[in-house]
């Protein structure tokens, strides 16, 4: 099979973004960004989800993280979406995983659907756990919508057992999305060469 590979570059004003994606890979990364805390949590992201990522980026952190934090979700959502192909042919296209560190799990469903669309549960009020690193719960949002939506993805993540600990919560949900995008991006032999849907196209 070959290997379903992705370049992209996004510019702006506020951001330069370089991406090399192999979705059918082994986990390997080599990624810098201004932010290390989502550094970490896309190498887990990666390595869980076997994917290879090269990712370099250069954004406006001296006024905040906001813009660099949610256009990495966007560029890496293209890229995703570019390796895969607008009709997605032959994947799973569903998948779903947990992952828990100590009292706190993380679940993440996917539907690579072609609608974006993103929703985010906690079974704890969010506003108990402290930013770190100057990146809060509220930043995970914001970077799952945008890449959810450029992908072009219903993502439904949940946490059980809120952890106040920022990176435990954080790391139940890249890895758990990591395995879970692995899962619906597998291509499933008894769909060789069809779209997986319904309908015959994926929009």
């Amino acid at each position: 099979m070959t290997q379903r590979q992705a370049t992209f570059e996004r510019k702006s004003k506020e951001t330069e973004i370089q991406i090399n994606l192999n979705v059918d890979g082994t986990g390997k990364t080599k990624i810098k960004t201004p932010i290390g805390l989502l550094d970490h949590m896309l190498e887990l992201f990666a390595f869980w989800g076997l994917f290879d990522l090269e990712l370099t980026v250069k954004g406006d952190t001296h006024i905040d993280i906001h813009h660099t934090n949610e256009d990495i979700g966007i560029a890496l959502g293209k890229a995703f979406k570019k390796a895969l192909g607008e009709e997605r042919i032959g994947i799973r296209r569903f998948g779903s995983a947990f992952a828990p560190m100590e009292s706190t799990v993380g679940q993440t469903v996917i539907d690579l659907s072609g609608r974006g669309y993103f929703c985010f549960r906690t079974d704890t009020n969010k506003s108990l756990v402290k930013a770190q690193d100057g990146y809060a719960l509220s930043d995970l949002d914001h970077f799952l919508e945008s890449f959810a939506h450029n992908l072009g993805a219903t993502l439904n993540v949940k946490i059980e057992g809120l952890a106040e600990d920022l990176h435990t919560d954080l790391e139940t949900i890249f890895k758990s999305l990591g395995m879970a995008l692995d899962q619906a991006t597998q291509i499933d032999p008894r769909r060789e060469g069809t779209v997986p849907s319904t309908k015959g196209i994926i929009d």
